[in-house]
């Protein structure tokens, strides 16, 4: 018992002590990763601002734009997380669901999961789109 608590001690004293050398040169490089990227993060801000503004402009109102703008986001974003997913199910259900029947049941669960979510995110967009046009009036 003794011999475990004074491991545990010396171990934190040095992860205390390699916190303390160590702040001085990850402070110092952080502030030169900040010098460089600034403007480039103020032009990342400057185009998604201006896209937002794009779409509260071509809808009309500022909820409707704000909400076109994140359903392109998330149609976009949801190409890459559903395809990854169907990968995922698809391993689990040709690869491991060949030694386990009951992984093969969660792969293609998987998949069914990830097929739908995928097609939600690319037609709710349009749906969207096609309320605003002809529901409004």
């Amino acid at each position: 018992m003794k011999k475990t608590t004074a491991i545990f001690i010396l171990f934190v004293v040095i992860v205390i002590v390699g916190i303390f050398a160590f702040s001085n040169k990850v402070l110092a490089t952080e502030k030169a990763i900040d010098n460089r990227t600034e403007s480039q993060l103020i032009e990342i801000k400057e185009n998604q601002a201006k896209s937002l503004s794009d779409y509260q402009e071509k809808y009309g109102s500022n909820t409707y734009g704000l909400v076109a703008y994140i359903l392109n986001i998330v149609r976009i974003y949801s190409i890459p997380f559903c395809f990854l997913g169907i990968a995922i199910g698809a391993i689990h259900r040709y690869i491991i669901g060949i030694r386990k029947l009951d992984t093969l049941e969660k792969g293609m669960a998987l998949i069914v999961t990830f097929v739908t979510l995928l097609i939600i995110c690319q037609v709710l967009p349009l749906a969207f789109a096609m309320f605003v046009k002809f529901g409004r009036g």
